[in-house]
């Protein structure tokens, strides 16, 4: 069996990413089982398979155990944890299926306690070959604190749940709603020279308070290596399929036999050589304006050192 781990941050769009994934996939005529690891999660807009509130629900602990949200969503886990043999069961109903596992959005669940990573070490004990989907929202990218945090907590996520691992950039169509990005969008989906956020940093009043620190988290970020993104527009298909196609490669789907795939399917895999600049380029076009600081100059408004600022940076 072969699936996806979907988490990220609340609000970063998973239950929304499954609903859509689930969907796409099913045009593929790809068998799904969408399954909500959340018990926080009760208006679903999928139809799940497997729901946890069939075991548990958080409203239920926090009334019993007088918890707030996120004690009561630790509890939960932990309890499901325990009852590990009930999602195994579960699970035998869905057999041979790819599977879309929707999980809580609760930060520390894969910084801090070991819950999800024990279910997750049983579920690959039952030769589950699952890839975790790791879902941000692409406005965080507007501000350079907090993408840096995002850098940090998508590492350490990486580190914890050990897993094939893919960073989705989320509601790319929005990625300039809170402000216009200081680089061009491949500078955050290849995670390139983070000296340059350490630059966007100085306008920061507590910048200098804190230079040295800020320093010191970019550079474990770069000296791990291993965080990058893929820009994701739910409703564009296009952006879905490149989604699919690195999580196929991610977890071995794309090397099995369990769907036959035509010509063109494989040829797109045989071109990976495009896949980068095509997928960047392709959310560049469609919901960015990039370019205009060059035009700027390019018409007189602005001057040859500000251009070719620019142009360095785009370079990487």
């Amino acid at each position: 069996m072969f699936g996806q781990l979907v988490i990220g941050p609340p609000g970063s769009g998973k239950t929304t990413y499954c609903a859509g994934m689930v969907q796409f996939l099913s045009g593929f005529e790809r068998q799904v089982a969408v399954i909500n690891l959340d018990p926080a999660n009760d208006i679903l807009p999928y139809k799940a398979d497997i729901d946890i509130s069939d075991l548990i629900t958080i409203s239920d602990v926090m009334d019993t155990l007088k918890l707030g949200p996120n004690g009561g969503l630790v509890y939960c886990m932990e309890y499901l944890e325990k009852n590990i043999d009930w999602l195994k069961k579960e699970l035998e109903k869905v057999k041979d299926k790819y599977l879309l596992i929707d999980c809580p959005g609760q930060v520390e669940l894969y910084t801090h306690n070991n819950a999800v990573r024990n279910i997750v070490a049983e579920l690959v004990k039952m030769d589950i070959r699952l890839v975790s989907v790791h879902l941000v929202d692409s406005h965080y990218c507007s501000d350079a604190s907090k993408f840096i945090s995002v850098l940090l907590t998508s590492l350490s996520t990486m580190l914890q749940i050990a897993l094939p691992h893919v960073n989705v950039l989320s509601k790319c169509d929005l990625i300039e709603k809170y402000g216009k990005l200081a680089f061009n969008i491949d500078f955050y989906t290849e995670v390139l020279d983070l000296s340059y956020i350490l630059d966007e940093l100085k306008e920061d009043e507590d910048f200098h308070r804190y230079k040295k620190l800020n320093s010191a988290l970019v550079d474990i970020v770069q000296d791990y290596s291993l965080v990058t993104f893929v820009p994701l527009v739910v409703e564009d298909k296009e952006s879905m399929l490149r989604v699919m196609q690195v999580i196929d490669k991610a977890n071995g789907y794309v090397f099995g036999d369990l769907e036959e795939r035509n010509i063109q399917e494989m040829l797109s895999y045989a071109a990976g050589a495009n896949f980068e600049y095509d997928k960047i380029q392709n959310v560049r076009e469609k919901y960015m304006d990039t370019d205009s600081k060059l035009d700027d100059v390019n018409n007189g408004g602005g001057d040859e050192e500000e251009a070719q600022e620019v142009v360095d940076v785009d370079n990487g």
